[in-house]
């Protein structure tokens, strides 16, 4: 556990308004922030265009501020800042490596079926340049090694996620990763139901590029996204959209790429979702990670405990907050419990509802969820 949290995951429910009137369930697709994340943004923009425009230089404002999420996002993932760059979203990540790769035709992609669609689509597209995909089937929300290592045999890139969307699986990401370097292919990894729930360390991970975003469990705003690419491996990538950030020297003819992870910066980005991105970081880090897992594993393994078996699409011992439950008519339950101010889910892919449960939730609203959920069996 972090020495010496200074902030309960009480305390921290309190400073988020939205989870003042509704029981929330749905950290998984949108983490609604604490005011001291929308005030740091806030704060920002009112620097960035009211003072920095005639007493500094509006740039080096912005920089600044880059400079100190890219750090703040490294001591996250264990990485070094020069292996960051701040994105939109994880599907901006995953895309800027996809189009960074020199194709051609034959070459070989491996996904599993449990996918995001920010991990289906970047593909999907490359397929009509003639770029094979290999889907690996899943069963349970647990991949086959054996299977995903014949797959891969002869891929240039396989992509995965670390905590599937689906089911709260977690997938052995170190193995996987593995499996794929001992074949030549490159490893990229969809972490975003990760950061703010579970600890992640990028080098025990070994993968060649992660991406992620901090609007989910981190609880920061949209548009703070990341990707942590390892330095030898950005070396070898060339970026097909390029920008000033993406440069060593922008006047420069032939123009080179930054070093590291920055050649996938653009422009002038906004820098506020990533100030606060660095602020949700240092909330996290205040409550501390270690506790965070405990009481949302805990959380989420009460809720599991009050579903028939036979409704349980997630395991039974939880492996993240994410519990996926079988239920008739999946829209119409979203819609009946939202009547009664519970959020919780839809998905398409199994047909069933998703609950994700974060450690700002209670054993109370575990309870009403189940209770809500009663008519359904």
């Amino acid at each position: 556990m972090q020495p010496n949290p200074t902030m309960t995951p009480t305390e921290l429910r309190a400073d988020i308004p939205a989870l003042q009137e509704s029981t929330y369930f749905n950290f998984g697709a949108h983490g609604p922030s604490p005011k001291y994340v929308v005030d740091a943004a806030d704060e920002f923009v009112r620097e960035h265009e009211y003072e920095s425009t005639v007493a500094d230089d509006p740039y080096e404002t912005a920089f600044r501020a880059f400079d100190r999420t890219r750090e703040a996002v490294a001591s996250l993932v264990g990485a070094e800042p020069d292996e960051i760059a701040l994105t939109e979203s994880t599907t901006a990540g995953i895309n800027a490596v996809a189009n960074a790769i020199d194709w051609q035709p034959g070459d070989v992609v491996v996904r599993t079926d449990l996918e995001h669609p920010a991990g289906i689509l970047p593909w999907q597209r490359l397929e009509r340049e003639g770029v094979e995909v290999r889907v690996v089937e899943t069963e349970a929300g647990r991949i086959d090694t054996e299977r995903f290592a014949e797959a891969v045999a002869d891929a240039r890139v396989a992509c995965f996620s670390a905590v599937t969307w689906t089911h709260g699986t977690q997938l052995p990401v170190a193995e996987l990763v593995d499996i794929a370097h001992d074949a030549g292919a490159l490893a990229l990894v969809d972490a975003v139901q990760v950061p703010g729930q579970l600890p992640i360390d990028v080098a025990e991970w070994g993968a060649d590029a992660v991406a992620a975003a901090g609007h989910k469990w981190l609880l920061g705003l949209w548009g703070g996204g990341f990707l942590y690419v390892d330095r030898d491996v950005a070396e070898g990538l060339e970026p097909r959209t390029v920008g000033y950030r993406s440069v060593e020297t922008p006047s420069a003819e032939p123009y080179e790429f930054a070093a590291g992870a920055r050649r996938f910066e653009v422009g002038s980005a906004n820098p506020a979702p990533h100030v606060a991105l660095r602020e949700a970081i240092d909330v996290i880090d205040e409550v501390g990670i270690d506790r965070i897992e405990e009481r949302a594993r805990r959380l989420a393994g009460r809720l599991a405990d009050g579903v028939p078996t036979n409704r349980l699409i997630s395991p039974s011992s939880p492996e993240s907050g994410l519990v996926t439950i079988d239920v008739d008519d999946p829209a119409a339950t979203v819609e009946r419990l939202a009547a009664a101010g519970i959020v919780v889910r839809a998905l398409s892919s199994p047909n069933a509802i998703r609950a994700s449960v974060h450690a700002v939730n209670t054993a109370g609203d575990v309870d009403r969820l189940l209770e809500g959920l009663k008519r359904e069996w």
